[in-house]
């Protein structure tokens, strides 16, 4: 992360705190599943199935991890299909998404609002993309805390200087994102989302620069 522009940081940085906000929750809503973090669901899921092969515990994992993978391939669409301002319209798709899934739990038709959540997080990971492969991964962060601590070792050794401290931020934005949510979700419930569409939408600006910036440059 530390070879991107401070744009792109940034951005990466807010849909750190919106995949937080996102998966808490979902978290909480759920019952101790997430909507971003598909280790942990997959974890769940092998549990469930030693446990209680037949049990919901078991079902909704899979179920979650099925729309994950439906948002990701999503949004690799949408960027090959758009590769002038592919974060703009991805983030646009995830708005669209999120309003939809605030608007359907207002209205009673809650049983739409968790998947809506699920797609728009797993559209997110194309946001940062190089030669084909996510550059920064914004719902997850063991890789992020393993590149924090490599970089941290390197800074010891003097051998880096302030490389690992990209990381760190990126890490503390989902942290940061994750008790926002929580918060919120324990005042508010599942209306909370709009809070989140919200923030989406603001991270549009910052996408536009970056989108801007990378028809002149290297695509990331």
């Amino acid at each position: 992360m530390h070879t991107h522009d401070r744009q792109s940081r940034l951005l990466a940085s807010g849909l750190a705190m919106l995949a937080g906000y996102i998966d808490s929750m979902g978290f909480l809503a759920l019952g101790g599943f997430f909507i971003s973090f598909m280790s942990g669901n997959s974890t769940r899921l092998s549990v469930g199935f030693a446990e209680a092969p037949l049990a919901l515990t078991t079902f909704l994992p899979v179920g979650i991890i099925f729309l994950f993978l439906i948002g990701v391939i999503l949004g690799r669409f949408i960027r090959h299909y758009n590769p002038g301002r592919p974060a703009v319209l991805i983030l646009s798709c995830m708005l669209m998404c999120l309003l939809l899934g605030a608007f359907f739990y207002q209205t009673g038709i809650e049983i739409l609002t968790i998947p809506l959540m699920t797609l728009a997080m797993g559209m997110a990971n194309n946001i940062f993309m190089r030669q084909g492969e996510v550059a920064i991964g914004v719902t997850y962060m063991t890789g992020t805390l393993v590149k924090l601590g490599q970089n941290f070792a390197n800074h010891l050794l003097g051998t880096s200087q302030w490389q690992w401290l990209p990381y760190l931020l990126l890490w503390l934005g989902l942290i940061l994102g994750a008790v926002s949510g929580a918060l919120s979700f324990h005042y508010f419930g599942l209306m909370s989302l709009w809070f989140a569409a919200g923030f989406c939408g603001l991270l549009i600006i910052p996408a536009i620069k970056l989108d801007a910036a990378h028809q002149t440059g290297p695509a990331s």
